[in-house]
């Protein structure tokens, strides 16, 4: 696609958002002077509303998006969600190519080991509950989509931290609804007042060190981390500021 000599106000960039990063790169988009419009998935009920025009709700998978990237006249499409949103972004790169629009997609770095960390990577979830050893006491930060495979095997305490709480969840549960960002030193409070023994984690990733990582690690609680999947190939990047540099580029060289 050739976009001459238009200028940024008349660009109209799709942000697949619901991260931190998504909504801080619709910010400076948005200063930036493009068009910026942000989808959210609508999974919580308290998002955090980026600058710029949002959009609520799903496409109808990648024919929808391919259909609304056309009708909407889009000219890129920044896939931001989350690094586990696996079949959003498969949707993204499917989509864009059907429709001749320009992907880009920004992702978080995945984290690594601590120093001194107890550190054990899995595949799935289910391969993060058999490796729980009977009567541990873990915390949970995987989300409220991903409770299930735990709720059915009870061999463990659980105290499981997540945005919002979904209904249900066994009475023998400890729940604590918060958003982060987390401190170190509250991390290491809530870990010896619960007293945990095991910490069961996504690799969602980010520039620092999570402070649950650090926390765990200082008092040698084993982590348990289920890796990230397997992504489409598509062009990345891993920060807002190198998103905001691709996108000019790109646009500048068409």
């Amino acid at each position: 696609m050739n976009w001459g000599n238009r200028d940024t106000a008349t660009r109209r960039i799709l942000i697949l958002g619901g991260t931190t990063e998504a909504r801080e790169l619709a910010g400076t988009l948005v200063d930036a002077g493009y068009e910026v419009i942000t989808s959210l998935a609508g999974r919580t009920d308290t998002p955090r509303f980026p600058e710029g025009i949002v959009r609520i709700g799903g496409f109808g998978g990648k024919e929808g998006l391919a259909a609304y990237l056309t009708s909407s006249h889009i000219d890129m499409v920044i896939d931001a969600t989350h690094p586990f949103a696996a079949q959003i972004s498969a949707n993204a790169v499917a989509a864009a190519s059907s429709a001749k629009v320009r992907l880009l997609r920004l992702e978080r770095p995945a984290w690594q080991k601590p120093e001194g960390a107890i550190w054990l990577e899995v595949g799935t979830t289910l391969d993060a509950v058999h490796a729980l050893p009977r009567d541990a006491r873990v915390l949970l930060t995987v989300g409220r989509q991903d409770l299930g495979q735990f709720l059915a095997h009870t061999k463990c305490r659980y105290i499981a931290r997540m945005i919002e709480v979904p209904p249900g969840l066994p009475a023998d549960w400890a729940v604590i609804a918060a958003r982060g960002p987390f401190t170190l030193e509250g991390e290491l409070e809530l870990m010896e007042s619960h007293g945990i023994t095991h910490l069961v984690t996504k690799n969602s990733g980010g520039a620092q060190v999570a402070a649950k990582l650090a926390a765990a690690a200082r008092l040698s609680i084993p982590i348990i981390v289920i890796g990230r999947p397997r992504l489409p190939r598509a062009e990345t990047v891993d920060s807002v500021a190198r998103a905001s540099e691709a996108i000019a580029r790109i646009f500048r060289t068409g």
